[in-house]
């Protein structure tokens, strides 16, 4: 076992053991990936203010998020597909997520349901991402199986009304069913330990429509379904519409833009996620964190300001914490620790980012994550 010291040391292992169009599903953008890219480079620019002879005894990375109690600022955030990063993957990771002490999220579509998730983590609370479809019966039944699952708020994802074009996934012939080209085939016989995983699980189909839709019983009636179901017509009155037979916490997800901030305070969410889909939906589009800030300094004092992409490590979330996030979610970290190492990757990467953001946090001169502003920041360079 090679030795583990950062997220890219699981990245490269995940890489390995993952068959390749599962790995690139998770590991790409849309178009020329130049989103994708800038999410993880531009953390890179902003500068840290090094402290020294600060009492840095009695550290705290405790905080809350939406009111909740967290180990620290930091969740999982929802990634489709996880279950095919490593067989019953949303399982494993909101076990990991329930041991550190932050929250999960589970995506709409997930390889593990609702119902598997929480009979998997002993109904421990986890959250729950929604994709508007056209049907809304069965975005209701949705709402009403999270309810009954004890998911403690509801993520509902606004930039996702049209998907994105995805190169890696049509080289790779990734559909529902994925094609068992002859490339793929070839790729997954060099993949001994994902296959056995595989085989040893039931759940590989998409665990919260599949049987929960009428016409709907396997991968191949999904495919269309899927296809005909993304609502192009979504609108600010479909989140109040949600919002009220939800009931609860909501947080919506997909914010880029300080107009759609001020919609997205004036809604009553409790919180907002400043997301460009990880790249995956508009090329070209701001980075996250370079969005961050405006977003923060327009409605900050109205709706709790989250943000996600590009998030490789401790000092990543510091960063997003000084310019205003109170929450920081990470999805393709966790994923390469699951796809490298099963629940012990996916805790590796938890507690390599603890371990980042403690020792960052202290070396700024810091010792309560509450108390983290932009003076642990270099000015000029955020």
């Amino acid at each position: 076992m090679p030795v583990i010291t950062n997220i890219e040391d699981l990245r490269a292992l995940a890489k390995k053991r993952v068959p390749r169009m599962f790995y690139d599903y998770a590991d790409s953008g849309s178009w020329t990936e130049g989103t994708y890219r800038s999410n993880e480079a531009d953390f890179q620019r902003i500068l840290l203010r090094q402290r020294v002879a600060v009492n840095m005894e009695g550290r705290s990375l405790r905080t809350t998020m939406i009111g909740q109690d967290v180990a620290m600022p930091v969740a999982i955030a929802p990634t489709g597909l996880t279950g095919m990063q490593h067989a019953d993957g949303e399982i494993l990771a909101a076990r990991a997520a329930r041991k550190a002490g932050i929250p999960f999220t589970l995506s709409t579509m997930s390889i593990c349901s609702l119902e598997d998730v929480a009979e998997g983590t002993g109904r421990h609370p986890f959250w729950f991402q929604l994709y508007v479809m056209r049907d809304r019966g069965f975005i209701e039944s949705l709402i009403d199986r999270a309810k009954a699952a004890g998911c403690s708020a509801l993520v509902l994802t606004l930039d996702l009304q049209i998907i994105g074009q995805r190169h890696k996934d049509i080289r790779n012939g990734l559909s529902a069913p994925p094609k068992p080209t002859l490339a793929n085939l070839l790729n997954l016989a060099t993949k001994p330990r994902w296959c056995l995983g595989m085989l040893g699980t039931k759940r590989r189909q998409f665990g919260n429509i599949v049987g929960h839709v009428k016409g709907v019983e396997n991968m191949g009636s999904l495919s269309e379904w899927t296809a005909k179901q993304f609502d192009p017509t979504l609108s600010w009155k479909d989140v109040e519409w949600i919002k009220s037979r939800w009931g609860g916490k909501l947080i919506l997800k997909g914010i880029q833009d300080v107009e759609d901030a001020k919609l997205a305070a004036d809604s009553g969410a409790d919180a907002l996620i400043v997301s460009n889909h990880g790249g995956r939906q508009l090329d070209g589009a701001p980075s996250s964190i370079s969005a961050l800030r405006p977003i923060v300094e327009a409605v900050g004092d109205r709706i709790e300001v989250h943000m996600d992409g590009g998030v490789r490590s401790g000092q990543d979330v510091l960063k997003a914490v000084a310019l205003g996030a109170r929450g920081v979610y990470i999805g393709r970290a966790m994923l390469y620790g699951l796809g490298a190492m099963g629940q012990e990757g996916v805790e590796k990467a938890l507690a390599l980012i603890r371990n980042e953001l403690d020792l960052t946090m202290a070396f700024c001169g810091r010792t309560d994550i509450r108390d983290v502003d932009r003076g642990v920041l270099l000015p000029g360079t955020y």
